[in-house]
């Protein structure tokens, strides 16, 4: 009896799939409506929904269908946006959250302020970089994963949050009792002088406050004695698209084309236009670029690259060429989804002719140390003086400047730390935090000495890592530079760290070195044909 119900039981399976098979091949074999097609799906999805070996509720099984069909269009870039995404997405493109304001990092097992962020709850406060957060309502924060530490710091504006600091030259811990807002990440991260007539600005991302802040940024610098600025847009991963169209306006004459863009949805084939005169039409500006300037970032770099307002320099933008526009279902969910293809004023478009992600960020990768990317003879694009630019692999800067790398005794030493790297990084920063407890003084451009190094290798060795010597040896430069940005970052602030890098950044170096012998922005095209003629930089 037993042996005769498995029978059965394969006749019907049989039957059943044989019936399957006859419907679906007849409903091929007709031209079908999309409303046939509709209806097959919603049978398909019912019985996976009461058949199917393991129990999946309806909404699941429709929210893989969702993103089963995105992934069919082969498009990183098109994606459903469940709540975490979109809050994710919220953030980047308005620039705002609510939380306390702090910068932080995880440092030998504590939850440490890299910098309290400006006019946020944190800053009034008198929460200072360095400060250890050891509890927070009570609970100690010992242990906590970077993501832990931000998902708890943050929460609705109004709550309050009662952090225990341990501070560095203080034997008792420091209480706070901060009540979190609205925080308005800045888009201009970092804007000064860099001598007495060179002004940088870093712009990361492009969002909703962009060009407000841009155009602040700038004249605060003309008013403190600029004549030629650098404008950093290195690691840039875009943003808005009218941001984008907004800061390549500041630069360029009312009727300049900025972007056009072409696809099959309504008001998605424009042509973007200046609207406004610049203010500062006679300053020269270096546009810094690497394989992380991206989207918004590439139209502005290939707004000002085309209309010869601006010098590009540094290595290929990472060539996302395509605009995305965003449909909101509900609250909190949402559609991002390609719409449209974007060219620059003299028709290239940058986006990289790839099969995978992988293989794009592979072409991007090999381009930030070796100019030798291919060059597509049509797609070869002048600019408005006739400058040779070409399309089809991100923004090729007009002075390609070699991406700092490690060297291979350097490599040695990474790969020697493998998973351990944390720790060499606790190593760093507690030395760093100890010196600023001892009172030493310490002028600002501080020479690492040997016995520094010496001091953070004793800390990594008491952390059980072992390191070769003759690897060690390999890597003491590396390793005495890193010092310099901790020291100076806990010590002196984030300002200090940042000239600290400047020295050592080959590409601002470059841009300084050609920007400083411009006076006109004619100048800097001019030496860029030289430069050019001369090879790319190293």
């Amino acid at each position: 009896m037993k042996r005769q119900r498995i029978v059965v039981g394969g006749i019907v399976g049989l039957v059943a799939l044989a019936t399957g098979g006859w419907f679906i091949q007849q409903s091929a074999s007709s031209e079908g409506s999309v409303y046939q097609q509709a209806r097959l799906f919603d049978e398909v999805l019912a019985h996976v929904s009461d058949y199917y070996v393991d129990s999946i509720g309806e909404k699941q099984l429709y929210q893989m269908a969702i993103d089963g069909l995105l992934d069919q269009l082969k498009d990183p870039y098109s994606v459903f946006l469940k709540p975490e995404d979109f809050r994710v997405l919220s953030e980047q493109t308005t620039g705002a959250y609510t939380g306390l304001g702090i910068q932080i990092d995880v440092r030998d097992g504590w939850i440490t302020v890299i910098a309290p962020l400006p006019d946020t709850p944190a800053e009034r406060a008198g929460v200072q970089t360095g400060d250890r957060i050891v509890a927070l309502d009570g609970r100690s924060t010992e242990g906590w994963k970077q993501e832990e530490a931000v998902k708890q710091l943050r929460g609705p504006a109004g709550t309050t949050a009662d952090l225990t600091i341990r501070r560095v030259g203080i034997e008792q811990s420091v209480q706070f009792k901060l009540t979190r807002s609205t925080i308005h990440i800045r888009s201009v991260q970092i804007n000064l002088m860099l001598d007495d007539r060179i002004g940088f600005v870093s712009l990361n991302p492009v969002s909703e406050s962009s060009v407000r802040e841009l155009r602040d940024a700038v004249d605060s610098l003309k008013k403190q004695g600029m004549r030629a600025l650098v404008l950093d847009l290195r690691s840039n991963p875009g943003g808005l698209l009218d941001q984008g169209v907004g800061v390549a306006d500041l630069f360029l004459n009312p009727g300049q084309e900025i972007v056009a863009t072409r696809g099959r949805a309504p008001q998605s084939t424009r042509t973007f236009k200046d609207a406004r005169p610049q203010t500062w039409a006679d300053l020269p500006i270096v546009v810094l670029v690497n394989g992380g300037t991206a989207s918004a970032a590439e139209i502005v770099a290939g707004a000002l690259q085309d209309h010869d307002r601006a010098l590009v320099v540094g290595a290929p933008t990472f060539g996302k060429g395509l605009v995305q526009s965003l449909w909101r279902f509900g609250p909190d969910q949402g559609l991002k989804l390609t719409t449209a293809r974007w060219f620059t004023p003299s028709g290239r478009t940058i986006q990289r002719i790839t099969r995978t992600e992988e293989e794009q960020e592979e072409q991007v990768r090999l381009a930030q140390t070796a100019d030798t990317g291919k060059r597509d003879s049509t797609l070869i694009f002048h600019t408005d003086q006739g400058r040779t630019v070409y399309g089809g692999g991100g923004i090729r800067p007009d002075v390609f400047v070699r991406a700092d790398t490690f060297t291979t005794a350097e490599r040695n030493f990474v790969r020697s730390l493998g998973a351990k790297v944390p720790l060499y990084r606790d190593a760093l920063a507690t030395y760093a935090l100890e010196l600023k407890a001892s009172g030493k003084t310490l002028p600002q451009n501080f020479q690492v000495t040997d016995a520094m190094v010496d001091e953070v290798l004793k800390r990594l060795r008491a952390k059980d890592v072992s390191i070769p010597a003759e690897v060690v040896a390999g890597a003491r430069s590396l390793i005495s530079q890193e010092v310099g940005y901790e020291v100076s970052r806990y010590v002196f602030g984030r300002p200090a760290e940042f000239r600290r890098r400047l020295s050592d950044d080959k590409q601002i170096q470059s841009a300084l070195t050609l920007i400083r012998k411009a006076r006109t922005p004619q100048d800097l095209l001019s030496l860029a044909a030289t430069d050019r003629q001369g090879g790319s930089r190293n």
